[in-house]
């Protein structure tokens, strides 16, 4: 019997989670502390599973090893909760000789605690048959966070890269590659965080010191998930500056793993700010502070970006200008009508004024972006990888005039001008690829009071790439499994949507988020394999229906002959 993936691991870690009725469904709650075995009390995660997965799978469609019945029982059940047995050697080269630029590879985001806070490996059994299971589905590799609050955690200069050798190794070995995210960001208060890693304790005790060096909002709120752009270049972490931290990091990084670089490791992608993405943190949900769809908050108050607008104004004759940020702007969780500065009738962010500040913030962040990519394209030339920088798919009131939550995080674009063109252009100087996120909303699945457009503001990024001659890759926003999302993702990155005439034209790459328990759940992991085939089919897959690829997929894992069981045993 296929059991759900929730009780499956239970059994692997010897820990029964317990179900909960709720209305009209069960839910299944755990923490990885009490189901993958995770030792940092600090750390909590959470995941669902819907009672209508557990079910008896079909032997023709996940063909299950005899040997299986002669396997403990705690391994047996293991090898079920990923549905999926390693194929034969000739069938895997296959997937691996298909040929790239007629499809888009597929990687997958691994748990953002794949790392303990002691440097280890979190669930090592787990996450070894996970690698196992996608590399089996046909998945091009994963992407990984390295966070600099573990690497780099006690002390200025010191780095312990154990953990992430054996993660690497671990990817190596299942021949899959990796997208390396350096993450000089703080996890937690943002979407999707489920666990918390903090900036690096030195860099934590150096803001208690000069609390300034954090972004700061108008009501004089710090917020410590990243140290402000306003001092990149002052040397305000123990005589090194934030930017001088993130280039030593990313070079002992290339030191540390430089025999993997350009063969397992393929990528790099810099993070550059909250959330790992090129943008200020306007819309911060810890504490409850921001809620969708608010429209956030400018965040540059803090001692350094104020000495930058005063400098900015006195330089176009506007001392004025330079006293703080737009006053008038609202609340996170306004909506832009609620606000002089943003109602789209005589709205400040339209006034000479508000063309100034808004054109020195956005600038503030492309020179931050600037600065950071110097540095990796000079860390990691002639290394074979490639370099990414993630920006956020901000869709909700896309439809308004000013484009309030957008402007808050930074990206100047409104319905007068295009704000996703100078970061594009910004990342070609530098040869980056530009990642982009929100690729399996659609329109009429957002709020429309809200006047949310992820399908028009794909659109506009990807005409913005492609005028600026820079590949584009995307992100799921958030997890989906469901085929309609699938199909969207794959409409998507084959750049198939109206308006956006890409004929010869694809992503670069797809990273689906991400790695959990509900991934692997038998109904989500066929409609999983089914959708990693038709990206690897691009164009051609396209028009295929979903029934006779999820057919041809589960014909293909029909094929497979070793348990995961047996790579569990040792």
């Amino acid at each position: 019997m296929a059991l759900s993936v929730t009780h499956q691991i239970g059994v692997l870690s010897r820990s029964p989670i317990q179900r909960e009725r709720r209305t009209g469904e069960w839910t299944a709650t755990l923490s990885a502390a009490a189901v993958w075995k995770v030792p940092e009390a600090g750390i909590r995660c959470k995941a669902r599973a819907a009672d209508s997965v557990i079910a008896v799978s079909s032997p023709a469609n996940l063909c299950r090893s005899p040997v299986l019945e002669s396997i403990r029982a705690d391994l047996t059940a293991a090898s079920s909760a990923f549905e999926v047995e390693a194929p034969p050697k000739e069938h895997a080269e296959r997937i691996n000789k298909a040929v790239r630029g007629k499809g888009v590879p597929v990687y997958v985001m691994l748990p953002l605690d794949s790392l303990t806070m002691n440097n280890t490996v979190n669930r090592r059994k787990a996450m070894n048959a996970s690698m196992q299971a996608l590399k089996s589905a046909g998945v091009e590799g994963v992407m990984m966070d390295v966070w600099w609050g573990l690497v780099e955690r006690d002390n200025p200069g010191s780095y312990n890269w154990e953990g992430y050798r054996e993660l690497m190794e671990m990817a190596k070995k299942h021949g899959l590659k990796v997208q390396a995210v350096m993450s000089f960001h703080q996890c937690g208060g943002n979407v999707g965080d489920s666990c918390s890693i903090p900036l690096p304790k030195w860099v934590v005790d150096e803001i208690d010191k000069e609390p300034e060096i954090v972004y700061t909002d108008q009501w004089g709120r710090r917020n410590y998930e990243y140290v402000s752009l306003g001092c990149d270049t002052l040397p305000v972490l123990k005589g090194r500056t934030p930017v001088q931290c993130y280039a030593d990091f990313m070079q002992s990084f290339r030191d540390n793993f430089s025999d993997l670089l350009g063969d397992t490791i393929v990528e790099i992608q810099v993070g550059m700010g909250p959330a790992g993405e090129l943008r200020y943190p306007s819309y911060p949900e810890q504490n409850g502070t921001w809620k969708f769809p608010g429209i956030g908050a400018f965040q540059c108050y803090d001692k350094y970006m104020q000495i930058s607008l005063k400098a900015a104004a006195e330089a176009v004759g506007k001392p004025e200008w330079g006293n703080s940020g737009p006053t008038d702007a609202g609340h996170y969780n306004n909506w832009p009508e609620d606000t002089p500065f943003f109602r789209k009738e005589g709205g400040g962010w339209n006034s000479p004024y508000g063309e100034f500040f808004l054109s020195w913030y956005s600038k503030m962040l492309l020179d931050h972006g600037e600065r950071i990519l110097t540095s990796a394209t000079a860390t990691f030339a002639n290394t074979g990888v490639v370099i990414s920088v993630k920006v956020a798919g901000i869709h909700w009131h896309y439809g308004t005039r000013s484009h309030a939550p957008e402007l808050t995080a930074g990206y100047y674009n409104t319905r007068f001008r295009d704000g996703y063109l100078p970061i594009a252009q910004m990342m070609g100087r530098h040869g980056a690829v530009f990642n982009f996120t929100c690729i399996e909303m659609r329109d009429h699945e957002q709020p429309q009071d809200a006047l949310c457009a992820p399908e028009k503001l794909v659109r506009q990024v990807a005409l913005a790439t492609r005028e600026a001659q820079v590949p584009l890759a995307g992100e799921n926003a958030l997890p989906r499994y469901d085929a309609c999302a699938h199909e969207q993702i794959l409409r998507s990155a084959l750049l198939e949507t109206e308006g956006c005439p890409n004929k010869d034209r694809e992503m670069c790459a797809f990273t689906y988020l991400r790695l959990n328990p509900e991934l692997f759940e038998p109904e989500n992991w066929r409609q999983f394999v089914a959708f990693v085939k038709k990206m690897d089919e691009g164009k051609d897959g396209l028009h295929k229906c979903q029934e006779q690829i999820k057919g041809e997929a589960e014909l293909y894992l029909g094929h497979v002959t070793q348990p995961l069981a047996v790579a569990l045993m040792h």
